[in-house]
């Protein structure tokens, strides 16, 4: 088996090759179909998935079984303030990954977000939810899930949210940062969604790629918390002294709005492949045990 990640140096990508390579995740142990697997990882320096010739010269020369797409423009605010480059990385790099993955017959994991949404909900987004996305991110990854279902026939669109890892910048590293240098921080306590560890998204990713049920798919931790939540259960579990106070989103204004809500039901994995994903606590309590011992 041959498997191309793209956008590997992100926290998502690092996972998965540190996954492959160790042939487990803090879930369980992946398939033993992946052991041997050749693996493949590109980023932005190696591959621009916005050069259409040099994604399908690539691709063809690779002709990988499976291509998972990491790759994407995430930052919300730059987005936002570049629509252009919003389009070119999250929609027509999609097409380009999707072309290049039918020409050569593999499967494409393509990974999307919550923001795909409104975030007017009141109860967890399933993956048969009208979408309507208010932001630039929103509808360029919107697109860019389009583009990957029509131009691939094998295609998994992932949907995911609040994602941390062990690798790069997030949330739960951001926190940690501004508490320890601080002593005090204040964060919105009215936007609701689902903290999603890196490892269990990879986990479910390595997992659906050995199948054929392609679809949408929801993929995130189980159980929803707000911001302040989250941020209060970070120092709790990290063990360090400082203060967490709540404030409104009004509070800390944004260019690019953010969801109110967006929890996003598990649906799709819990009728195929099954749903493992850990409660954010278990997950979020997992991580610090780990980096305690890295």
């Amino acid at each position: 088996m041959k498997v191309l990640i793209t956008g590997a140096c992100g926290q998502l990508g690092h996972e998965l090759l540190g996954i492959l390579n160790s042939g487990k995740t803090e879930i369980g142990a992946i398939s033993p179909l992946y052991k041997g697997a050749e693996v493949v990882a590109v980023d932005v320096d190696d591959l621009d998935i916005t050069n259409q010739g040099a994604v399908s010269t690539f691709v063809d020369a690779q002709r990988p079984d499976v291509i998972i797409n990491c790759a994407a423009m995430t930052n919300v605010d730059a987005c936002e303030g570049d629509k252009h480059a919003a389009l070119r990385v999250n929609s027509i790099g999609v097409r380009n990954v999707a072309m290049a993955a039918q020409s050569v017959n593999a499967k494409l994991l393509h990974v999307s977000t919550d923001y795909v949404f409104s975030g007017d909900a009141d109860s967890p987004y399933c993956e048969w939810d009208a979408t309507a996305p208010k932001t630039v991110y929103g509808k360029s990854k919107l697109m860019g899930e389009g583009f990957a279902q029509r131009f691939c026939d094998r295609t998994f669109v992932i949907r995911t949210a609040w994602l941390y890892g062990y690798h790069g910048n997030n949330f739960v590293k951001t926190i940690l940062k501004n508490v320890g240098e601080k002593g005090s921080l204040k964060v919105v306590n009215d936007q609701r969604g689902n903290p999603t560890h890196a490892n269990d998204l990879a986990h479910h990713i390595l997992k659906l790629a050995l199948t054929e049920e392609y679809g949408v798919y929801h993929c995130t931790g189980n159980g929803e918390c707000s911001w302040y939540d989250f941020a209060v259960k970070i120092v709790e579990l990290a063990g360090i002294p400082g203060k967490i106070s709540p404030c409104t989103t009004e509070e800390f204004p944004r260019p690019a709005p953010r969801p109110a809500y967006s929890s996003l039901q598990n649906m799709m994995l819990s009728c195929t492949v099954g749903d493992e994903m850990r409660q954010w606590e278990t997950a979020l309590a997992s991580y610090f045990k780990q980096t305690r011992t890295r």
